[in-house]
C-alpha cells in the first residue's frame, strides 16, 4: 500500500510501500480520499515529541483523515461500509498519508453533507482543539470573554467561529491582510499583530487559546482578569497534563521543573495556566459536523496539494502561511 513515512527522525517524508492496515474488532477501514497537515505532523517528525509520543519508525504520518468505509471489524455497530466519515485517529495509531488507514470506530464521525472530502479532513485535529479548549477547559458561553490568537490559522479559523456560536464576545490576533476575513469569521475584535500590542489593547478577558507560547503565553496571562485563564497548545506541558498521559515519574518531573515559571507567573496573577495537548473523540467530532451541517462553522482550506506532494505539503507548513488548513487530496 502506498504511503508517505519518515525512517529517522529529522529525516524528509518520502513515498513508501507498507502492509495494509490490520482492521479490529472495533475499527473501521477508511479509504483515504483526503488528508489534513498539521504542525504536529512536523513537529513529530523533527523529533519534538519523543519524551510525550515515542513513536517507532519508520513512521507513516498523517493526523486527519476523510473518506469512504471500505470494511469494519466485527464489533463495529454504527458505522456501515459505504459510510462517508472523518476523523482525527487516536494517538499511535496515525497514518493518514496512505491509500487507506484502520480507525477505532470511537475515533470517527460521519462527513457533514454540505463539506468537500478536502474541507471534512481539513477539521477533525483543529476543530477538536478548539472545542477541546473552549468547551471543556473554558467552560465559554454567553457574554465570555474570549481572546484567539493567530486566528487565520489552522486552529484560530475554527475557535472564532465556535466561541461565537457559544455566545462569546471574540477578539483575535491576525494581519491587518486578514482582519476582514477573521472578522468574517466572527471575531468582534481584531489586533495587528505586526503593528499592535496585544497586550496594551485588551484588558479583563476570561479565556485565552494561545497557539505560539513562548512571550506571547506570557503576555496572554496578564490580559485575563483574576480568575481568568489560559490554554495553551504551544507552550508548556504542565504537570496535570503530565499525570493524564500517564507518563513516567521522571518525565513528570521534569515537566513540572521547565512548567514551573509559567505556573508561578499565573499564580502571582490569579490566573489559570493549563496546556492541552488535544485527544480523539469520535461524539465531540459528531457535534462539530452538527454544527458544520447547520452553518454555524465553516471549513477553511488555504491550499490543496495532490497525494504524491505530501512532502512538499508538510514542508510548505514552515515556508508559508496559509488562511485555514492545507489538506492533499486523491489516491
Amino acid at each position: 500500500m502506498r504511503a508517505f513515512a519518515f525512517n529517522q527522525y529529522k529525516q524528509p517524508l518520502r513515498e513508501t510501500d507498507v502492509p495494509e492496515p490490520v482492521v479490529g474488532d472495533h475499527d473501521v477501514l477508511v479509504a483515504v480520499a483526503a488528508a489534513g497537515l498539521n504542525q504536529l505532523d512536523e513537529k513529530i517528525r523533527q523529533g519534538e515529541f519523543k519524551l510525550i509520543l515515542p513513536y517507532k519508525t519508520p513512521l507513516v504520518l498523517g493526523h486527519d483523515v476523510a473518506g469512504t468505509v471500505i470494511a469494519v471489524g466485527a464489533g463495529v455497530r454504527r458505522i456501515t461500509p459505504g459510510d462517508e466519515v472523518f476523523a482525527r485517529p487516536r494517538d499511535h495509531r496515525i497514518g493518514t498519508f496512505a491509500e487507506r488507514i484502520a480507525v477505532d470506530e470511537a475515533d470517527v464521525a460521519r462527513t457533514p453533507s454540505n463539506v468537500s472530502a478536502s474541507e471534512a479532513a481539513s477539521m477533525p485535529l483543529v476543530a477538536l482543539t478548539a472545542w477541546q479548549a473552549l468547551v471543556e477547559k473554558g467552560g465559554v458561553g454567553p457574554g465570555t470573554k474570549v481572546l484567539v490568537h493567530a486566528g487565520s490559522g489552522g486552529v484560530g479559523t475554527i475557535a472564532i467561529q465556535l466561541a461565537r456560536h457559544l455566545g462569546a464576545h471574540v477578539a483575535t490576533t491576525a494581519s491587518a491582510a486578514n482582519a476582514d476575513f477573521v472578522r468574517e469569521l466572527g471575531a468582534d475584535v481584531v489586533i495587528d499583530y505586526r503593528t499592535q500590542d496585544f497586550e496594551q489593547e485588551l484588558s479583563d478577558y476570561d479565556f485565552v487559546l494561545d497557539s505560539l507560547g513562548g512571550e506571547n503565553l506570557e503576555k496572554s496571562l496578564r490580559v485575563l482578569r483574576p480568575g481568568g485563564k489560559v490554554v495553551s497548545i504551544n507552550g508548556t506541558p504542565d504537570p496535570a497534563f503530565a499525570k493524564e498521559a500517564g507518563l513516567n515519574p521522571v518525565i513528570r518531573l521534569v515537566i513540572a521543573g521547565i512548567s514551573r515559571k509559567v505556573r508561578a507567573q499565573a499564580k502571582r496573577l490569579g490566573v489559570t495556566y493549563e496546556f492541552l495537548f488535544m485527544r480523539a473523540d469520535g461524539a465531540q467530532l459528531q457535534q462539530i459536523a452538527d454544527l458544520v451541517q447547520a452553518g454555524a462553522i465553516r471549513p477553511v482550506v488555504g491550499a490543496t496539494f495532490p497525494v504524491a506532494q505530501t512532502p512538499e505539503a508538510l514542508a510548505s507548513l514552515t515556508t508559508s502561511r496559509v488562511r485555514g488548513k492545507t489538506v492533499v487530496t486523491g489516491n
